[in-house]
């Protein structure tokens, strides 16, 4: 505490306390996100009717081939049961079971359809079968491939490494990935105060020397050469000037506050100190709350002076005499005016010593004719952005609360200057560290909710206040840069250290926040509810996709034609609607449109309500529309798409591959022009707004100029089962198709104009 001392080390690494620490706040890797969860019961969810739609295909394409012959039926128990196996034991048994059973299942359908098939088509050639049933079997393997979006996992992690490096752009270093999505899902922020709302920097906000006058500039009459004098030599800070555009105090905050306004006063301190010599001094203590200092004087040549600093109603209490003629009263009622607006305040006294008087005796003043020179007011003022951060947070639905070891008053104060405290509050929403540590956690659980601020918190009370939020369903982040900090910041669903923090502060956490600001947590948050939004985007539009071509499948096996999509054409689709698909709105940028939003549900469904609409009105429609092309294709021999203006249908026929290559163009142009749609959903834009989507416009165009080139170039068309179209063809389909996209805008322009 003062004096001098030894140091000796009895313990190093993990078995020192701050080890301890480190080792509690260990981060577990495999972490489940809110969003693992939801993604895991969706795709657990899309993989089983994907299961559902194969059983149709083979069932159905199986009694086609038979001409639905009441023995054929037989095909339906074992294919069911196979199927049902698959969806809800696959999980549980272990894998030498489940090829087994797959085994079985087969031997099972190849013995079944070879005895249907000498007893139904006695002297047909068993090939034709064989064929057929391998075909089949591509089929639904393929429907599978193409049902279940595997480019979910790469659009999440696209989507996590594109907002991490965006992040670092607004001082969010991201630690670990998931925390990107999980700041959007967060309800509650548990912030520290000094450098995160406030700048960190003491500074002094007013002076009261009542020797100086109203003006209280420094000059060159005898009490400002003695202020000058005291505030150099009666301090143990000083200032690193290696930028002397923005010194630093080293050393106490508020003593180097005052060394900082000398220096803004024009005054070098080390000049002042160097000039004069330090004959005794009495450092500051807890229990005197004043330090002293007697110097051989260079203010005054040849005389001895004390100089005294400290709490003032301390020092007031020392002193005889006040300059200027001011009343105890009146500096009272100064005094708390400062205090009031959360502001530190010294005071400040002199007295000119008598030849071999004594002026510290047994650690404490002696002399008894000091002169009260005045007070200073310091204070950490709050950051310029704070307010507006916190207000935009709470806006979103998220709560703020306040944890400092300042006092009740300091904290309120700062809690009333960021918009944080109101009239509205009492003291049901403050609580200070013995208060807090009284309660039993179910107390505390109880009203965890309703406070606001901690003040007077010790280290562990904020890893309390994070797992009591916790067991109240919330989704918490919490700041903090010190040791301590850690276990806090290890328990909370997003850890954020300060980019000053210690490295065990830092190792702790997910996210570093550079510049320390409450401000970088706000857009932290702006990025996770944008990046959801996004694998929101993603999914409306493949199972979009999805909808539309396991139906046409499945519709083309109950009717009976060889499916209108070949194998290799659907794992095209898979690709572009997938792939491409994900990576173009993985980087879609961020809205602030989300910040008006409340916090999301940590347990609901992935897929909202507006989302299933979608999906099942537009893919159901996009179903429908291709369906009615398949049949008039199939009853109408269409060279060109002009031919319908004079359609005659007629017999059912073999689809040409020139119409086959329509129908696969078709339905790609026109989820292509609905990934336009996709990207813009609750955005409230247009979906031709391209504004800072670079990524977007570049791999559209790889889609579109893929299809033309596979359609177009010979040596694919084999590879695709393609033959070249017609330019005029090329027109109308994509005239016709980009509709999807038309329609959208003008419901959005009529929807605005309301």
């Amino acid at each position: 505490m003062e004096g001098h001392g030894i140091f000796r080390v009895l313990a190093v690494g993990d078995k020192t306390e701050n080890g301890k620490v480190f080792e509690a706040a260990q981060i577990d890797n495999s972490v489940r996100t809110p969003l693992n969860e939801q993604l895991d019961g969706l795709g657990k969810l899309i993989t089983k009717i994907s299961y559902v739609f194969a059983a149709g295909v083979i069932i159905c394409r199986m009694l086609v081939f038979f001409d639905w012959a009441y023995p054929a039926w037989s095909l339906v128990v074992p294919t069911i049961l196979f199927f049902w196996m698959v969806i809800r034991k696959f999980d549980q048994w272990p894998g030498k079971v489940c090829i087994s059973i797959i085994t079985l299942y087969f031997l099972t359908l190849i013995s079944t359809i070879t005895v249907l098939h000498s007893f139904l088509l006695p002297g047909e050639d068993i090939s034709r079968l064989l064929g057929y049933t391998l075909g089949t079997l591509m089929i639904a393997v393929t429907l599978i491939v193409v049902a279940v979006p595997e480019g979910l996992p790469m659009a999440v992690t696209l989507s996590l490494a594109y907002s991490m490096r965006r992040m670092l752009k607004t001082n969010n270093l991201v630690r670990r990935m998931h925390a990107c999505e999980t700041m959007g899902a967060t309800t509650v922020i548990c912030t520290d105060k000094t450098g995160t709302l406030t700048q960190n920097q003491m500074r002094v906000f007013k002076t009261q020397f009542y020797g100086l006058g109203e003006g209280q500039e420094l000059s060159d009459n005898a009490e400002s050469r003695l202020l000058k004098e005291g505030m150099a030599v009666n301090s143990t800070a000083a200032l690193d000037l290696s930028h002397p555009d923005a010194p630093v105090a080293i050393g106490n905050p508020t003593e180097g506050a005052l060394l900082l306004w000398l220096r803004s006063a024009g005054e070098n301190y080390q000049t002042l100190r160097e000039e004069a010599a330090t004959i005794d001094e009495l450092p500051f203590s807890t229990e005197r709350k004043y330090m002293a200092t007697v110097v051989r004087s260079a203010a005054m040549e040849g005389k001895t002076i004390l100089y005294v600093k400290g709490a003032p109603e301390i020092v007031l209490g020392l002193c005889r005499n006040i300059e200027g003629g001011m009343t105890q009263e009146a500096i009272q009622q100064q005094l708390q005016s400062y205090q009031a607006q959360a502001m530190r305040t010294l005071g400040f006294a002199y007295q000119i010593l008598d030849t071999g008087a004594g002026a510290i005796n047994n650690g404490a003043v002696q002399a008894d004719n000091l002169t009260f020179q005045g007070i200073v007011a310091i204070s950490d003022p709050v950051r310029e952005d704070v307010p507006q951060a916190v207000e935009e947070c709470m806006r979103a639905g998220i709560e703020v609360k306040i944890v400092t070891g300042d006092t009740p008053g300091t904290a309120t104060e700062i809690g009333r200057q960021i918009g944080l405290w109101t009239a509205a509050d009492s003291e049901r929403n403050i609580i200070t560290g013995p208060e807090f540590a009284a309660l039993s956690d179910e107390e505390l659980d109880r009203r965890v909710m309703e406070l606001k601020i901690i003040a007077r918190a010790r280290p562990m009370d904020k890893k309390r206040l994070v797992e009591s939020l916790q067991r109240n369903g919330q989704v918490v982040a919490v700041t903090g840069d010190g040791t301590n900090d850690a276990p806090a910041l290890h328990a909370a669903h997003v850890g954020l250290s300060m980019g000053d923090g210690t490295s065990v502060a830092k190792e702790a956490s997910d996210i570093t926040i550079i510049d320390n600001s409450f401000s970088s947590i706000g857009k932290a948050v702006l990025w996770g509810r944008s990046l959801y939004q996004n694998i929101q985007r993603f999914l409306l539009f493949q199972l979009t996709v999805n909808v539309a071509a396991c139906f046409i499948v499945l519709s083309g096996a109950l009717m009976g034609t060889e499916s209108p999509l070949t194998v290799t054409q659907m794992l095209w689709v898979n690709l572009i609607m997938d792939t491409f698909a994900a990576m173009a709105l993985a980087s879609l940028p961020p809205s602030s449109r989300v910040m008006n939003d409340k916090p999301r549900d940590r347990k609901a469904f992935i897929l909202n309500r507006e989302m299933l609409w979608n999906i099942t009105g537009v893919g159901s429609f996009f179903f429908l529309l291709l369906l009615v092309f398949l049949y008039i294709f199939e009853h109408a021999d269409i060279r060109q798409l002009t031919d319908l203006l004079h359609l005659h249908l007629g017999a059912r026929d073999a689809l040409s591959p020139y119409e086959l290559t329509l129908f696969f163009t078709i339905f790609v142009m026109t989820h292509f022009f609905y990934l336009f749609n996709a990207r813009a959903f609750n955005t409230g834009r247009s979906a031709l707004h391209f504004k800072g989507c670079k990524g977007l416009a570049f791999i559209v165009t790889v889609i579109f100029a893929g299809q033309i080139l596979m359609v177009e170039l010979p040596i694919l068309q084999d590879f695709f089962n393609v033959v070249s179209l017609r330019p005029l063809d090329w027109l109308i389909i994509i005239a016709g198709s980009s509709l999807v996209l038309w329609v959208r805008e003008a419901w959005q322009w009529t929807k605005i104009r309301r």
